[in-house]
């Protein structure tokens, strides 16, 4: 009987310690449903894979034990598994991983676009992907230059267009998909109706004086005389300050882009000069036909001194007299005449022939034949010989406006003189001005000068 005792509560602690167990397990205090054991005792598998703990109960034999013998009585045991607590996870949704995206292509303009100006930089890029490949062309088939960025996302073109031309883009890129995409369209330019043309003065080759200024002349007014500034470039060998400033020269329609020097040019000055007109708007759908430079050189320094009231003029190379010429004025001065004072202020050497022929019809001549004339202003102002007036050089003042200087006198200056050398007058009551003709940019004060320039610091 005692025995029996012993073993129904080994009995019964078992079963506590099952559901102790389970309610580890399952961390609610609920004991999971075990699987039944085989008739045989062995433990059957769970149907999922979850981690399980295996408790084995012995259990009371149905007597106590054989009264004829005494004998213990037989005891068998049974096997339960039971889920452990990884095996009552939560059962959690898996996250849905949205599609790669496919590539989007925009133009810049936009593909069809008529009018597109010539140095525009039309421009593909790509979004949610890469550009795998591009060309653009021509109407003829030419390819035209272009940039693909270093992460190839964008490409832009990369050289100056054609007027009233149609360009088409191919290509494709690959989305982060893997896709490819199509890239397919067209770009038209516009057409003007008329290209502007540029003139550069001095020209190519050309060796000028130290006042000579450069004249860009154009057959059009700009709108936008900033604009047409900034694309005008002047670079010159050594550094040389200077500034532009638009001025009408005698015969022009329209205002030339000037520069000079502050002070005359440094002798042997090379400069160069880049206007890069082609594709600019000077105004409505005027635009510029193409670029222009130049390439020239500043010669010796030669400086003209004529003082009327010392009656000569004196011809001085970096600053050291080499001719001293005995000379006449004009007469306006004595005669109560100004258009017969010669003009004071800074003319410039614009051109010079050894034969020319002069008229002024006011003051009763036409075609008369003068020699080694050399022109410093377009108002009729010429150093020339007059063989006429001879006996009133170095002493008075008897001439129309120029300046007479012996036959001798006149072809040695005449020999020396070079486009651009600066005549510096002195001496008269009217000073030379807009009103005297082409070349007036000395006589304009520095400070005005700056002002006359729209991008002047």
């Amino acid at each position: 009987m005692g025995r029996a005792r012993f073993l129904a509560g080994v009995v019964a602690g078992g079963a506590a310690l099952a559901l102790v167990a389970a309610c580890q397990s399952d961390g609610s205090g609920s004991a999971g449903s075990p699987t039944a054991a085989s008739a045989a005792g062995q433990p059957v598998a769970s149907s999922t894979s979850a981690p399980t703990a295996t408790v084995t109960v012995p259990t009371a034999a149905s007597s106590a034990g054989d009264p004829s013998t005494g004998a213990p009585a037989e005891t068998s045991s049974q096997t339960t598994v039971l889920p452990t607590s990884s095996a009552v996870a939560s059962s959690s949704s898996t996250p849905t991983v949205p599609p790669k995206p496919a590539a989007k292509v925009t133009a810049s303009p936009k593909f069809g676009t008529e009018g597109v100006e010539v140095l525009a930089t039309p421009k593909i890029s790509v979004a949610d992907g890469v550009i795998t490949a591009l060309a653009m062309t021509n109407a003829e088939g030419k390819k035209i230059k272009g940039k693909l960025a270093t992460d190839k996302k964008s490409w832009v073109v990369g050289e100056e267009l054609g007027y009233g031309k149609t360009y088409t883009v191919t290509g494709a890129a690959r989305g982060e998909n893997g896709k490819a995409v199509k890239i397919s369209g067209t770009w038209t330019t516009l057409t003007p109706d008329a290209e502007i043309t540029t003139n550069v003065s001095p020209g190519d080759g050309a060796v000028v004086g130290v006042a000579a200024p450069i004249i860009i002349r154009f057959g059009l007014g700009a709108d936008d005389k900033a604009l047409i500034e900034k694309n005008v470039t002047i670079s010159t060998t050594p550094k040389v300050e200077g500034a532009f400033a638009w001025i009408v020269h005698d015969g022009d329609d329209y205002p030339s882009l000037d520069w000079r020097p502050k002070s005359y040019w440094p002798e042997n000055t090379k400069v160069h000069v880049e206007a890069k007109m082609y594709g600019i708007k000077f105004s409505g759908n005027y635009y510029g036909g193409y670029d222009v430079t130049s390439d020239f050189r500043i010669g010796r320094n030669q400086v003209v001194y004529a003082d009327a009231n010392a009656h000569n003029i004196v011809v001085k190379q970096d600053g050291k007299t080499v001719a001293t010429y005995e000379a006449s004025y004009g007469s306006g001065d004595l005669i109560g005449d100004p258009n017969r004072v010669t003009r004071s202020g800074i003319h410039i050497v614009m051109d010079k022939q050894e034969h020319t022929k002069m008229s002024n019809p006011a003051y009763g001549y036409t075609n008369i034949d003068e020699y080694w004339a050399v022109r410093i202003s377009n108002n009729g102002e010429f150093i020339h010989e007059n063989p006429y007036t001879v006996g009133d050089q170095g002493y008075v003042n008897v001439s129309h406006g120029c300046v007479n200087l012996s036959p001798e006198s006149a072809e040695a200056y005449f020999n020396s003189a070079i486009y651009g050398d600066p005549v510096e007058v002195t001496g008269t009551s009217v000073q030379l001005s807009a009103s005297d003709g082409d070349i007036y940019d000395w006589a304009i004060p520095w400070k005005v000068w700056v002002s006359l320039g729209a991008t002047n610091s």
